[in-house]
């Protein structure tokens, strides 16, 4: 492998090359992907060099091999811009947590280059989609203006719901997002078939020989050509069966989200018997509600029979009939008849301002939960290798329309009736379990045991960690995304899940 020496000009002097401005993970990241990717000379600006990203970045730049520099400036000013020469950069990422840091220091990044390229972290999508427009009108009305000055608004759904979905849908790999599709770069070894999402060879790469197909090719061993970039057709079908390829797959496809599949008419029969025997019906069987009513049964029988025994003769069916209308206050007054019968319908009567408070109280908590209850559509008994995803917040619910243009099944769970991805879950199909994941039966509803992969994009680190390991617990295989807002906890737990 050879390396090459970057003769780093100086910052004042330097020109189309790369600017980051951040305060967080994001910034460091970027600029290992320019680094190991692009080769450019990049300029990272950060608030400290003591800090744990200031300290990486500041070890990129001791490398000599690498063409990173560091800069530290507490905020993005025109001083700060012009100190790595924005106006003669070629592009721009600025990816601080605040968004109007961001808007002003793109918009004052804009007045200094007209030609550069914008890529800005919005957190408010709206917001965003303005100021990319006024960006580029800015470029436009610029006479400098290159032809590439185009301004980009990204929110962190945007940056994260693309490897979320490869992640869970086909593994680990670097993505590309274009128009809305997802597309990674995939290794095929040698002799392995051409897939169905394969669009085309990128690469045929050294390292296996014509008389050893099973050898592990690599893009660093020598081989007997060298590696091949961009193949033509017949190149490449030669060289499956010898040497191992670099794959451009398709992670999502051209279909749109629509809805799950309709049952015909003819298994409208099998499918309406199966959602009555999902129905919660049992919760009309709640202590509460047993309670109540029990002992409101046993009070009517209590009149009934002291009617019977007390008052003037009646048949049996009447005997209880006045006590139900004197209870709900529904019957005329006994002014004619016995003083026995006045006295029991004064009884019936406070016994049903006791009790019916309790009744219509029951009887609505329990219409409550059964309609709660009821909105959750499990998946079938034999759903098997499908994608669990526990969350449908704003990048819950952008991941769900993202997977389902993926051939992959997909089962939600999802605590809050209310939550913005609801309405999206039940218009598409999918099975969908309104209740807490961490709740006991919750993830056997859902079927995890069964379960490709899980992804869990709820708020709360704590939570999500907590899910994951109780469906390890029960699925040593599954495949695990999980989305963690702390870096360091973040760093940990992929570490602790590797080893186990």
């Amino acid at each position: 492998m050879t390396s090459t020496l970057h003769l780093r000009p100086e910052l004042g002097q330097r020109s189309q090359h790369m600017v980051i401005c951040g305060d967080d993970g994001l910034a460091h990241r970027l600029a290992l992907e320019l680094d190991a990717v692009c080769g450019e000379f990049v300029t990272v600006v950060l608030p400290s060099r003591d800090d744990e990203y200031g300290a990486q970045i500041a070890a990129l730049h001791a490398d000599p091999r690498s063409p990173v520099e560091l800069l530290v400036s507490a905020r993005p000013d025109e001083r700060t811009l012009r100190a790595p020469g924005v106006e003669r950069a070629a592009a721009l990422a600025l990816t601080y947590r605040d968004d109007q840091v961001n808007m002003t220091a793109a918009l004052l990044a804009r007045t200094l280059n007209p030609s550069v390229r914008l890529v800005v972290r919005m957190f408010h999508r709206e917001r965003g989609r303005h100021l990319e427009r006024l960006l580029d009108r800015a470029a436009g009305l610029s006479e400098e203006a290159a032809q590439d000055t185009s301004a980009t608004a990204l929110s962190d759904a945007d940056t994260a719901v693309p490897e979320l979905v490869a992640a869970a849908a086909v593994g680990h790999g670097h993505t590309l997002q274009v128009e809305g599709k997802v597309f990674r770069g995939v290794v095929r070894p040698a002799g392995t078939p051409a897939q169905a999402a394969d669009l085309a060879t990128l690469a045929v790469l050294s390292g296996a020989h014509q008389d050893d197909p099973a050898s592990q090719d690599s893009p660093e061993t020598p081989g007997e050509d060298g590696t091949q970039l961009l193949p033509d057709t017949l190149t490449a079908y030669h060289r499956q069966f010898t040497h191992g390829r670099l794959m451009l797959e398709e992670v999502t496809h051209h279909h749109a989200p629509g809805p799950g599949h309709r049952s015909r008419r003819g298994r409208a029969g099998a499918w309406l018997r199966a959602r009555l025997a999902h129905l919660p019906w049992k919760v009309f069987l709640s202590r509460e509600v047993t309670v109540v009513f029990g002992a409101l049964g046993a009070m009517v029988l209590a009149l009934a029979a002291a009617t019977a025994l007390f008052a003037d003769e009646h048949p049996w069916w009447k005997n209880l009939y006045l006590p139900m209308l004197d209870i709900f206050t529904m019957g005329d007054p006994a002014t004619n008849e016995s003083v026995a019968r006045r006295i029991l319908q004064l009884v019936a009567g406070f016994v049903g301002l006791a009790v019916l408070p309790l009744v219509v109280a029951a009887t609505l908590n329990a219409t409550e939960a059964f309609r709660a209850a009821s909105a959750t559509h499990p998946p079938d008994e034999d759903t098997t290798g499908h994608i669990a995803l526990v969350g449908l917040g704003k990048i819950g619910t952008r991941v769900l329309a993202r997977l389902r243009t993926t051939d992959h099944p997909v089962v939600v769970i999802e605590r809050d009736p209310h939550a913005r991805g609801v309405a999206l879950a039940r218009e598409l199909g999918v099975p969908l379990i309104l209740q807490d994941a961490t709740t006991p039966g919750a993830l056997d509803l859902a079927r995890v045991r069964h379960s490709r992969s899980l992804l869990v994009l709820t708020r709360d680190d704590g939570q999500n960690l907590d899910i994951v390991m109780a469906v390890r617990e029960s699925n040593p295989d599954v495949r695990v995304v999980m989305r963690l807002y702390d870096d360091d906890f973040a760093a940990t737990v992929q570490r602790t899940l590797r080893a186990s």
